[in-house]
């Protein structure tokens, strides 16, 4: 269970701390994190807004009766035809706005709600709620470290399904049907992606799925994930269409050892640019290191993508309870790609893998 209460209190403890008067916040994650839900999202102003000893909602009538149902927040209510100043004037009198000198504001916000809120400001330095929401965010909570899992094992079982669509014949289109197939099978709210890049497709890292029709000798990069109870998933193997070459084993296996040199870097402390080193370093060792294209990780929580970011450049020190993706890939141009890729926790041990599914080479046959 989630105490959206103590975050909120957490958060503004956290604000105090770096000096900021106000904090807003739109549908998205944000809100999400903060309080449960987050309010429908379109062109309809909608902020919640948090100072250090009070919280206030700029809620459209559209949305009200509906967020009524989720949280006992003060809403200030505004419809359609008379439009948001006026309730926003109001939640400006109830919050202080006047005492206001530095906001923080959505960095995924639409651009539109931002500015109607500081023309209400007065001038205030302006911020990102990211300076003081993602150290909290990056630190997950039992509950949600449970709720990852669930999206994993979701995840090894589209993934699964994947494997039996693959065969000489059929499309990367039909592989992509197969896992959402799988994904809807598990009442996902959410498919966000299913990357199926075959042969040469599989040197871009983000291949945009298509019609390419699969081949014998191909090696195809699988790399999906979806969502569901607001969690993310996110899995990437590898399938070979009949027997692999040795070219191919070569580097698949030069992959595999990278990923298994991050993993036994991970533990409290160690430099998120530490985990990338040892996966890039192995890659490097070999001669492929130009094929190496992008960083080793990302944090996993209520996005797909967020902090921490397992970069070259990143000196952040890793905590227990976070995060994030290790996928080192090889991509030859022309050839093909390689990439493997597993979703972590830190723990006070080392490092915890939600993915259940080996990264072996799955071999498929006609």
């Amino acid at each position: 269970m989630i105490d959206y209460s103590a975050r909120r209190r957490r958060l503004q403890a956290a604000m105090q701390k770096a000096g900021i008067g106000l904090l807003a916040v739109g549908p998205g994650e944000h809100m999400t994190y903060l309080l449960g839900f987050h309010t429908h999202p379109d062109e309809r102003p909608s902020l919640f807004l948090l100072t250090a000893e009070r919280e206030g909602f700029l809620m459209p009538a559209l949305n009200a009766e509906d967020s009524r149902q989720r949280t006992e927040m003060p809403f200030e209510v505004w419809a359609d035809d008379t439009g948001p100043d006026a309730a926003l004037e109001r939640l400006s009198q109830q919050l202080d706005f006047a005492q206001v000198q530095r906001v923080a504001l959505d960095e995924t916000m639409r651009t539109d709600f931002s500015l109607l809120l500081l023309e209400q400001l007065n001038g205030a330095a302006t911020g990102l709620a990211g300076e003081v929401l993602s150290p909290l965010r990056m630190r997950k909570e039992p509950a949600e470290i449970d709720l990852i899992q669930m999206n994993a094992d979701i995840g090894d079982a589209a993934m699964r399904a994947a494997y039996e669509a693959v065969r000489p014949g059929v499309s990367e289109q039909s592989i992509a049907q197969a896992v959402h197939g799988a994904f809807d099978d598990a009442e996902v709210d959410q498919v966000n992606f299913a990357i199926i890049g075959s042969g040469p497709n599989g040197a871009f890292p983000h291949h945009a799925t298509g019609k390419r029709v699969l081949q014998e000798g191909d090696a195809v990069v699988i790399d999906i994930g979806a969502r569901k109870d607001h969690y993310n998933s996110d899995i990437t193997r590898m399938v070979h269409v009949g027997e692999p070459s040795a070219d191919y084993l070569e580097v698949h296996a030069v992959v595999e050892a990278a990923v298994v040199a991050a993993l036994a870097v991970v533990r409290p402390g160690v430099r998120a640019r530490d985990i990338d080193g040892a996966a890039r370093g192995v890659i490097a060792a070999v001669g492929y290191g130009e094929f190496f294209v992008h960083r080793t990780g990302h944090g996993l929580g209520l996005t797909g993508h967020e902090p921490p970011y397992i970069t070259a450049s990143n000196d952040f020190e890793l905590e227990e309870g976070m995060v994030f993706s290790i996928e080192p890939g090889i991509y030859l141009p022309g050839r093909f790609g390689v990439r493997l890729e597993e979703i972590v926790t830190v723990t006070d041990r080392g490092v915890q893998v939600f993915n259940r599914l080996p990264r072996n080479l799955h071999v498929a046959r006609a």
